[in-house]
């Protein structure tokens, strides 16, 4: 078969993965630039694990090519891969040393005795833990130990990292602080990465490209403010970050906007990309975080502001925030992220929400 000459690293053509009669995966079709970093996100259950296994060479594809550097390697044994690849459970061999375990994939590659001295001692510092060759990975913190299966990842230069929900076992404080050295390590080394999670502020906070699958499939691809801001269909928007989704009927153009009737008969102002006809049944995205929330009745909207007014049924304060949910006068429920300030607003209190008609997404209804 002749070489694929897209300059994209990695690249997933129709990959199908079947097992017996389940479809873990439906016939992928994904670039991966070289140098990036790509996560994969999504519920358990998705098939991102799967596309990792497959690309790792722990499964085999049931049809589709894989390419990496532009070279097909579905036929390529495990080994000969040159890929890295960080586990949930770091898979460190707990009876070996730590200059050991970083140094197992250099054993098999005809590499001096002295050299692998030096790499392994140079992959340490890059994880920040030099000096720790001779300990055992019982005598490690959890945080350690992934630094140790970064370094043992690293330390074989690969063309692709693969990283399988490496931060899920730690806490959140410790998930924070690796996720940044994961960043910093990957923009310092250059290296094409492939994560894997199903946390959304993991997918937000690191990647250069988000892949929101679902099912098997791909819905929607993008920069994570592409993805954030944009999304495609209610499990994208609903799934990524915390939305409001408010049902109604397409008026039709006003301005620059689209007008949509609610089910209270009032009119809101929604974006506008696409095709909208009159009469269309449609869901208008709103999230939390976009709602301002006050108390002044008189105060005029500004310009192309939806305004909806409500009860305080449910309050949480998490530290920099705090949540609210709004009931409206129809019974609908919105939920309200905002900056905790000296001015907090009760249970029971009467409220008003704005929010901007550009920070409204207009999505088709789909049927239930």
């Amino acid at each position: 078969m002749a070489e694929n000459i897209n300059p994209a690293m990695v690249q997933f053509k129709g990959v199908l993965k079947r097992f017996d009669k389940v479809i873990a995966v439906e016939k992928m079709n994904l670039d991966i630039a070289e140098g990036s970093l790509v996560t994969l996100l999504g519920p358990s259950g998705c098939g991102k694990t799967t596309l990792l296994r497959m690309i790792a060479g722990l499964e085999e594809p049931t049809a589709g090519d894989i390419w990496v550097k532009g070279k097909r390697i579905n036929d390529i044994p495990i080994h000969k891969r040159n890929l890295g690849m960080i586990f949930q459970n770091y898979a460190l061999f707990p009876h070996r040393s730590i200059f050991d375990n970083v140094a197992f994939g250099l054993k098999y590659r005809d590499i001096p005795r002295a050299d692998i001295k030096n790499k392994v001692s140079r992959a340490l510092e890059m994880v920040r833990l030099p000096g720790v060759e001779q300990r055992y990975p019982s005598q490690l913190s959890g945080g350690q130990q992934q630094r140790i299966a970064m370094a043992r990842a690293i330390v074989i230069e690969p063309d692709v990292l693969l990283m399988d929900e490496p931060l899920s076992a730690l806490d959140e404080n410790l998930r924070e602080e690796m996720r940044r050295e994961i960043g910093n390590l990957q923009h310092m080394l250059g290296v094409t990465t492939i994560f894997v999670t199903h946390d959304q502020r993991e997918a937000l906070s690191m990647s250069d490209k988000i892949v929101v699958m679902k099912d098997g499939r791909k819905l929607q691809e993008g920069p994570p403010e592409e993805v954030y801001n944009a999304p495609v269909n209610h499990f994208v928007a609903d799934f990524l970050g915390h939305s409001n989704f408010i049902q109604g009927v397409v008026v039709g153009p006003k301005d620059e906007w689209i007008c949509i009737r609610l089910a209270d008969g009032s009119e809101v102002l929604a974006e506008s990309p696409g095709k909208w006809e009159p009469g269309e049944k449609v869901e208008l995205v709103v999230r939390a975080q976009k709602f301002t929330i006050g108390v002044k009745k008189d105060s005029p909207a500004p310009p192309n502001t939806n305004q909806f007014s409500g009860e305080i049924k449910e309050r949480s304060y998490m530290g920099g925030e705090v949540r609210y949910f709004v009931e409206l006068a129809n019974n609908t429920r919105l939920h309200v992220i905002s900056m905790a300030r000296s001015q907090a607003f009760e249970i029971g209190q009467h409220v008003i929400l704005q929010v901007s008609a550009r920070h409204c997404r207009l999505l088709k209804k789909e049927p239930l």
